[in-house]
C-alpha cells in the first residue's frame, strides 16, 4: 500500500464519516483517476512529441494523442487532427502521482487559486498549471520543454455534492 492509500483509510475515511452522515460506507468520497492534458493550439508534430516525452517523465506512464471532435475554423483545426496529449492514472501510478502533487509541485506553486471548474455535477475538479517546468524531472531538461503549454489536472472523485468535494480535497491536504 502506497502513503496516500494509508493516510486515506486511517484518517480520511473517519473524518468523512463524522462530517457526513453515510448508509453506505462504500459511497465514502475517495479518488477514482486522475486526467494529466496538455492543449495546443496548433498541431506541431514537434510540440507533441516533447509534450508526450514530458508527461511520460512526470508520471513514468506512456500517454496518448488527443484528436479534435469539431472543427475549428478559427484556429484552422480540422476534425481529426492531433490537439494535445493526455494520461490517465489510475490505482498505484494515481496515488504516486497524487502524493507527488501535493508535496512537491503544489508547494512550488505561489499563485494556486480555487479552481473554479466543477465538472460531472460535482465529481471532478479541474487544476491549471501554468507552468508545468515546476515538477523537477522538466526543470533539469529546460532547454527541451520551455515551449509547453499549461497543464490541466483533473481529479475525479465519487463525491456526490460540492461538500463532499470540497472536503475530501481539504482533509487530502489541498489547500484551495
Amino acid at each position: 500500500m502506497s502513503f496516500f492509500e494509508i493516510y486515506y483509510e486511517k484518517i480520511m475515511k473517519y473524518d468523512s464519516i463524522n462530517a457526513f452522515t453515510f448508509k453506505d460506507l462504500k459511497k465514502i468520497p475517495k479518488l477514482q483517476t486522475i486526467v494529466l492534458n496538455l492543449g495546443y493550439q496548433k498541431s506541431n508534430f514537434h510540440r507533441l512529441i516533447t509534450g508526450l516525452l514530458s508527461l511520460e517523465l512526470i508520471t513514468s506512464k506512456k500517454g496518448k494523442v488527443t484528436r479534435s471532435k469539431n472543427i475549428n475554423i478559427v484556429l484552422k483545426i480540422k476534425q481529426g487532427n492531433p490537439v494535445g496529449c493526455k494520461i490517465t492514472l489510475k490505482k498505484k501510478l494515481m496515488h504516486r502521482f497524487y502524493l507527488k502533487l501535493i508535496t512537491s509541485i503544489f508547494i512550488e506553486l505561489t499563485d494556486l487559486k480555487p479552481p473554479k471548474k466543477l465538472e460531472q455535477g460535482y465529481k471532478a475538479i479541474t487544476i491549471v498549471i501554468k507552468n508545468p517546468l515546476i515538477c523537477i524531472e522538466l526543470e533539469n531538461h529546460y532547454e527541451y520543454f520551455k515551449d509547453i503549454p499549461q497543464l490541466d489536472v483533473t481529479l475525479i472523485t465519487n463525491s456526490k455534492s460540492k461538500n463532499e468535494l470540497f472536503y475530501f480535497l481539504k482533509s487530502s491536504k489541498i489547500f484551495l
